[in-house]
């Protein structure tokens, strides 16, 4: 199946998923913000020092993706299972400042002891899950595998 034809399949979605699709986004859109603005210094601390980059860029760039990502999971319902897949491979490609966080046992965000880190550390993968399911594009992924041209 063409990327194109993914992208023009609209999975069914329930009300439950669209609100939880639009708490999403506006949680996407409020961590963004506070990567421009109120939190800079603690998105900082979590940019891993392996990171070839200069952390500020980092905290600036994955700020705006936050904030675009955000957006289209609000405004962007006919895209929302491609929206869904880019937000999950956000959230999978930030882990590893949580890991960076975790490791160096860096306090940011009140997480001040390696309990309180290793327990964000689980919800990463509740945050992709939920990327997933509230757009249907884990629904898009199944009906795109059914469909093999």
């Amino acid at each position: 199946m063409s990327l194109e034809k993914i992208i023009r399949f609209k999975p069914r979605t329930t009300k439950i998923q669209a609100a939880f699709r639009l708490m999403l986004g506006a949680f996407l859109l409020f961590a963004g913000i506070a990567h421009l603005t109120v939190s800079r210094t603690e998105f900082l601390a979590q940019v891993p020092p392996w990171v070839p980059l200069d952390g500020d860029l980092v905290v600036i760039l994955s700020g705006i993706a936050e904030i675009v990502l955000g957006a289209a999971l609000i405004v962007l319902p006919g895209y929302r299972a491609l929206v869904g897949w880019l937000a999950a491979a956000f959230i999978l490609a930030v882990f590893p400042g949580n890991i960076s966080q975790y490791i160096n046992r860096i306090d940011a965000f009140g997480l001040n002891s390696d309990r309180a880190r290793a327990v964000r550390l689980l919800f990463q993968p509740l945050l992709i899950l939920w990327a997933l399911w509230s757009t249907g594009a884990w629904q898009a992924w199944r009906h795109r595998n059914s469909k093999r041209e």
